[in-house]
């Protein structure tokens, strides 16, 4: 995995990087994620707050609030979504893996809000599923599990 990963929105106005590796990668299937994407799930890593870095294009970045306190940020010319962060986990940003330009160097660790999927999508290979959000104490199991 390369030390720094870069992304950058579909215009290319909007650029970023992330200092290290991101915490783990995950798959939200909720009603809001597929809205904003677009699609049937929205594939996301979590970074470090301090490792995430709007490096070119700021001024375009516009924010909307989906949910009390938690912003989806976007390009404000392409529409792409880049990343969302919010009050409760502002520890963390959930950046949107369609808009890097490398690979990771990891794979989805499981799928959440499985209950409201979109019924046509359906979910492949054997990573955990979740009803809403997992447990934290359940997903820390889980990533000690794959560290051995």
């Amino acid at each position: 995995m390369p030390q720094t990963l870069t992304g950058s929105c579909l215009c290319g106005r909007i650029r970023y990087e992330i200092e290290g590796k991101p915490r783990f990668m995950y798959q939200c299937c909720c009603g809001k994620c597929r809205a904003a994407s677009g699609a049937s799930f929205a594939t996301n890593i979590i970074v470090d707050t301090a490792r995430f870095k709007i490096t070119a294009g700021g001024e375009s970045l516009s924010a909307y609030e989906s949910s009390p306190q938690k912003f989806r940020h976007f390009c404000s010319h392409c529409g792409s979504p880049i990343y969302s962060h919010g009050e409760k986990t502002k520890h963390v940003v959930s950046v949107r893996c369609g808009t890097l330009t490398q690979d990771p160097g990891m794979r989805v660790a499981y799928h959440a809000f499985v209950a409201s999927k979109a019924p046509w999508a359906d979910i492949c290979g054997d990573e955990p599923q979740f009803a809403e959000w997992p447990d934290p104490l359940l997903v820390k199991r889980i990533f000690d599990a794959l560290a051995e």
